[in-house]
């Protein structure tokens, strides 16, 4: 099981920041060739990241995200990626269906056809076609929201509830739980708050959202916490779990645990935090 608490953007222009991550705890890592890296670094910061990739040891996933396609270099990031060596492709600012299809088709034609595709949600018209962009391939695995770029598209001034977004934000956790895909939430850029950013990571947790991109090592621990099942919780989905066992068993067809009604989707609910827990376990 994939789990993708913590997401940290790593610009591929910086050959440190790159070599970093082999030491880091996030759950992944993107590598980016969009808009950290300026139009002067881009062909550096390509070469960073192949001598990133061919070097390896990186023990958690490694995405990398190729500029739009409304770009000049967007192909050129594909050309330059055909080698593989990580775990997924990012692409940033999709529109609608036939921006998704173009890059898949140009993915193909440089041997990327296998290669899980993710996407950013970042602009007005993604978040009014979003259903219909992740329908368009099951080789779309990841939605992950550009919050920043969203908010200034939406002229929303700084909110720490993120008001505005609300709509967009619950609009792209609905049609990613329909595609059947893990979804994340946007960065918080205010790194001198860990509370206010613990604050937006449980907001996010609420919304249903899967983890938290960062823009730095030191939201990590915060946001790996945030987004892990609880004790308590792991403990709760234990008993539902064992006591839906043992109703099974004895042909029992009512299930009470602390007194409280159980159901399939309470179990199925259980099952899927025990999951996240082993998965978890598993990368330590």
């Amino acid at each position: 099981m994939l789990v993708l608490r913590s997401v940290l953007y790593m610009p591929g222009s910086n050959q440190r920041a790159l070599e970093k991550a082999r030491d880091l705890n996030a759950d992944a890592y993107i590598f980016d060739l969009e808009d950290a890296v300026g139009p002067a670094s881009k062909n550096i910061a390509r070469q960073n990241i192949i001598a990133a990739l061919a070097q390896g040891g990186y023990r958690s996933t490694v995405v990398v995200r190729i500029n739009a396609l409304d770009t000049q270099w967007w192909q050129e990031d594909l050309d330059a990626l055909k080698e593989g060596g990580f775990d997924a492709l990012l692409l940033a600012k999709p529109n609608n269906a036939s921006d998704v299809l173009r890059c898949i088709e140009e993915m193909s034609h440089v041997g990327l056809q296998d290669m899980p595709l993710w996407l950013m949600a970042e602009t007005p018209e993604c978040i009014a076609n979003i259903e219909s962009i992740l329908a368009v391939s099951p080789q779309i695995k990841a939605l992950v929201l550009g919050t920043s770029d969203l908010a200034k598209e939406l002229r929303l001034p700084h909110d720490p509830l993120r008001t505005g977004l609300q709509y967009a934000l619950s609009r792209c956790i609905n049609a990613a739980r329909i595609a059947g895909i893990d979804v994340i939430d946007g960065v918080h850029g205010q790194l001198d708050d860990d509370e206010g950013f613990a604050n937006i990571c449980e907001q996010g947790r609420l919304l249903g959202f899967d983890g938290k991109s960062l823009i730095h090592p030191k939201q990590i621990d915060i946001a790996n916490q945030c987004f892990s099942p609880s004790q308590t919780q792991l403990q709760q989905s234990r008993e539902i779990v064992d006591a839906w066992r043992d109703a099974e068993q004895q042909g029992t067809g009512i299930v009470v645990v602390n007194g409280k009604m159980v159901e399939a989707l309470h179990v199925h609910e259980a099952q899927r935090l025990l999951a996240i827990a082993d998965a978890i376990a598993t990368k330590k």
